[in-house]
């Protein structure tokens, strides 16, 4: 049997606590989602700058990096539902902060409407260095160990449904109901997703292992092992320096309202393409997964990323421009399937928390970093330079990785995945 194949392909949603976390994570994924495409939209229409696009990443990335560690001690230690229901609390509060100041403060200091943008995005970033973690390490609680895969399948599939919905949703709200009722139904999600959270029943917290090595020792462990081997260390840095260089989600703005004139409705339909094209190409994936010379694939998904990239940059056709963006999607859902499964398959058992912590913070932030070059590039280099220098220096990367690893041209990750 292959890491994608399932005799009941709907084995997981068989058990309660599984389908109330994944609609639970994917409205928690479109709330956020729908939140940071309004928010920048507003920010834009405010400052006309596109430094100000990038600081929002940077404002949700520095407090994830610095807690996520922390975070992933506590949800090894602590109740995680707990820790679940206290996040999504302070990141509530963060959207009534918002909703305050839409109401109360943009007609007369618009300066303190931006401070308070920011602020509720750096306490979004300190929340979910805390509510990842838990919400990772809580997944595997809620399904019997034989459909880990299934449920793995399931959970993606959601989370892209929610990485869909909401940045197409948040245009047309914003377009419709503006800035407060959009927040209104931000707020009405997020309850949603608490209401989820506290169907779930408390679990055990693991026996914890005597141990004198400290997490910051922990950690070296896994980052010399990262270091030390080399496809997952390849795949790790193509998937961030692809993202970090070649993502074009942050700017998105700027081609809606300067460039491309389509308005907030424009914007939520090219926000939502690279999601869509995602999950269109995760379903075919099911049936036809890229394993069989994996390295080889990957390295032709992030090329291919890298040309879809440059096609986007040098568009000036709504039509062509949202093709484009779908097909970064889907060669980045290439790159991500090949990477988990390098991932679980090269990593030993007892180094997994700590690879999988390297992993999420170098590339699970690379979104937010990502972010801030894009707005920081633009801003210097303008916005249709920023995205072909970008791209360029994606395809550059890829062709150089390809030059230096050709020994794993030859591995079989879909021979490791059918003697599982």
């Amino acid at each position: 049997m292959t890491f994608f194949e399932n005799k009941d392909p709907y084995a997981a949603l068989k058990f309660p606590e599984f389908r109330a976390f994944i609609v639970g994570n994917s409205v928690f994924t479109m709330a956020l989602l729908m939140q940071e495409v309004i928010l920048s939209y507003e920010i834009y229409k405010i400052t006309h700058n596109p430094l100000a696009l990038g600081l929002i990443g940077l404002a949700e990335v520095v407090p994830y990096i610095c807690l996520a560690l922390f975070g992933g001690h506590f949800a090894d230690t602590r109740d995680k539902k707990r820790i679940l229901q206290i996040s999504l609390s302070f990141i509530i509060l963060g959207s009534f902060i918002l909703l305050y100041s839409a109401n109360e403060l943009v007609s007369t200091d618009t300066q303190f409407h931006i401070y308070a943008i920011y602020f509720v995005i750096f306490l979004i970033g300190l929340s979910k260095g805390f509510f990842s973690p838990a919400a990772s390490s809580l997944n595997p609680f809620l399904v019997p160990k034989e459909v880990f895969a299934n449920a793995a399948t399931w959970n993606s599939s959601f989370w892209q449904v929610g990485a869909i919905m909401g940045p197409g949703m948040a245009g047309f709200l914003y377009a419709w109901i503006g800035l407060s009722g959009s927040l209104w139904v931000v707020i009405a999600l997020l309850f949603v997703v608490m209401a989820c959270i506290t169907f779930i029943a408390k679990k055990p917290i693991p026996p914890k292992k005597q141990s004198h090595e400290t997490i910051w020792q922990s950690l070296k462990e896994g980052i010399q092992f990262v270091f030390k081997t080399k496809i997952i260390l390849y795949a790790i840095s193509l998937d961030l320096f692809s993202v970090l260089f070649g993502g074009v989600v942050a700017i998105l703005p700027i081609f809606a309202e300067d460039i491309l004139k389509v308005g907030a409705e424009g914007l939520g339909i090219l926000r939502a393409a690279p999601s869509l094209g995602a999950v269109s190409t995760m379903a075919f994936m099911i049936y036809y997964p890229p394993l069989k010379k994996a390295w080889r694939n990957l390295l032709l998904a992030i090329f291919g990323f890298g040309i879809a990239t440059l096609v986007f940059a040098l568009s000036t056709n709504f039509v062509l421009t949202v093709v484009a963006l779908f097909l970064t999607g889907a060669f980045d859902s290439v790159s991500v399937v090949i990477r988990q499964t390098v991932l679980r398959f090269y990593t030993p058992d007892e180094m997994r928390g700590r690879v999988s912590s390297v992993n999420g913070i170098f590339v699970s932030s690379s979104n937010e970093l990502g972010a801030f070059e894009s707005g920081l590039a633009a801003k210097l280099l303008g916005t249709i330079p920023s995205v072909v220098v970008g791209a360029i220096t994606t395809l550059t990367l890829v062709s150089i990785v390809a030059f230096k690893s050709k020994e794993l041209f030859a591995l079989r990750v879909d021979k490791k995945v059918g003697e599982e």
